[in-house]
């Protein structure tokens, strides 16, 4: 009741003041018809600290989006990486996500344009973060968000040279006037992820940067990988403890956890599976049916979004639960690797079952410990053995479309013998056969950028 009353004698005061003025002559019309600027900011306004932290925190946002989508039904870059492989397959109408699942994209694809636009764009936030932090916050926290802005934006350029074609382009833009460049192999595009990597560790240097520093850590040790340094990677992962973990968050509040929204919400993504409609499906893990701790998946027995196939729905991730973009797991993984390439087999299965048998967790999702595995005979054999053991602990998490390539460009073999291949089936109905894509193609929205003009080459 008081606070009706005062909003009453506010009211009338305003409206006592108002009368006041027209009667002293104001020109009423004059008034309201002068420009209105209210949400104008002016440049003095973000020349300040604050509105640098501002700009870092949506660079991260960005960077989020950009990697597992906004929770608003529409994916990004690790969602599409995950139907193009045998992570997951299409349960959904939309030809882009069945073009993806079948590895037949085009250049003009309306899914993929624009998860290559947030994923540069991200870029291009994080850029100018690191320009307002170096300009206006030299407090030693603005120095650990330059040093993650650098992080994220190498983990940004190496996960794009892992998915798109050799040839793509790593331009910026300066003063608001762009900075064409060519496009580049995927090889030298993870030397670019590296240096940016490189230049991240020098501003991690307190001891409240130990987990950050870890995520750098083990996002240039997988560059170093993709350049084929193995040795140079296991020692840069070997300081990164197996509890490391740096984690996308969700709230309902901002936006949920991608995977949830595609896959129990709306159920266009189904776990993915050896067998089709079509027949077997060659290469490919069969996480539906594997009942592995790592890969929690239901047969629910109801219909999918198609309404056609059975959705068989992942449980890793729940609606804001988080999820890790790097874990002490990861570190382990890329010291097992280099055991592998060094042709010790003992050490790589030493290292693997360690893992397996303690029990770990990936963010909220807990894994139970599993029985050791034995030591493979030879090292194909082994190489086989290393590749789906990490595809079964990175699930989900933007690592499997990389780890294919490399199997065809650094171990040898034939793509027919790494990728998803066989007769397609499109909802249910054979279609076709699996493409013979190896990468994502550059979208032709970059052939603006006058320095570009297409793949360089369709190899892995």
């Amino acid at each position: 009741m008081t606070r009706l009353t005062s909003l009453a004698q506010t009211a009338v005061a305003v409206a006592a003041t108002a009368g006041a003025a027209l009667l002293g002559g104001c020109n009423a019309n004059k008034e309201l018809l002068s420009p209105q600027t209210p949400q104008v900011i002016s440049p003095a306004s973000v020349n300040n600290s604050t509105a640098a932290d501002a700009l870092y925190a949506g660079a991260l946002d960005r960077w989020k989006n950009s990697m597992n989508g906004n929770g608003g039904n529409t994916e990004a870059l690790w969602n599409w990486q995950a139907l193009f492989t045998d992570e997951l397959r299409s349960a959904d109408t939309f030809s882009q996500r069945n073009d993806a699942d079948q590895r037949n994209l085009q250049t003009n694809d309306g899914v993929l344009t624009p998860i290559y636009n947030n994923a540069q764009q991200a870029r291009g936030r994080m850029r100018d973060a690191i320009n307002a932090l170096l300009a206006y916050d030299t407090s030693p926290l603005g120095k650990q968000h330059v040093g993650e802005m650098y992080f994220t934006m190498g983990y940004t350029e190496m996960i794009m040279s892992e998915s798109f074609c050799n040839g793509i382009p790593f331009g910026e833009t300066a003063n608001g006037v762009p900075q064409y460049s060519p496009g580049i192999k995927s090889v030298d595009g993870a030397k670019l992820a590296s240096a940016r990597i490189d230049t991240a560790l020098t501003y991690l240097t307190q001891p409240g940067d130990s987990i950050l520093k870890w995520a750098a850590l083990i996002t240039k040790a997988r560059a170093q990988v993709d350049i084929g340094d193995f040795a140079g990677a296991a020692a840069t992962a070997a300081t990164v403890p197996d509890n490391a973990e740096y984690d996308f968050d969700y709230t309902i509040t901002t936006f949920d956890n991608e995977w949830w929204v595609m896959g129990p919400s709306v159920k266009r993504y189904n776990a993915g599976d050896s067998v089709s409609a079509a027949g077997i499906i060659l290469n490919a893990i069969p996480f539906a049916q594997l009942n592995d701790p790592r890969v929690s998946v239901t047969n629910t027995g109801v219909k999918a979004e198609d309404r056609t196939s059975v959705f068989f729905q992942v449980n890793n991730w729940g609606r804001d639960d988080p999820i890790p973009v790097v874990s002490g797991i990861d570190a382990r993984l890329i010291q097992a690797e280099a055991k592998l390439q060094a042709n010790d087999i003992a050490g790589m299965m030493t290292i693997l079952n360690a893992l397996r048998t303690t029990p770990r967790h990936l963010g909220v999702f807990q894994i139970a410990a599993m029985p050791a595995l034995p030591t493979p005979a030879d090292k194909n054999t082994a190489t086989s053995v290393f590749f789906r053991e990490k595809a079964l602990w990175q699930f989900e998490r933007g690592y499997r479309m990389g780890d294919l390539r490399r199997l065809v460009r650094q171990y040898g073999r034939p793509q027919d013998q790494v990728y998803p291949t066989g007769n397609f089936a499109r909802n249910t109905v054979p279609s076709g056969t699996y493409g013979t894509q190896v990468a994502f193609p550059v979208p032709d929205v970059e052939r603006s950028n006058p320095l570009f003009t297409g793949c360089l080459d369709l190899n892995p």
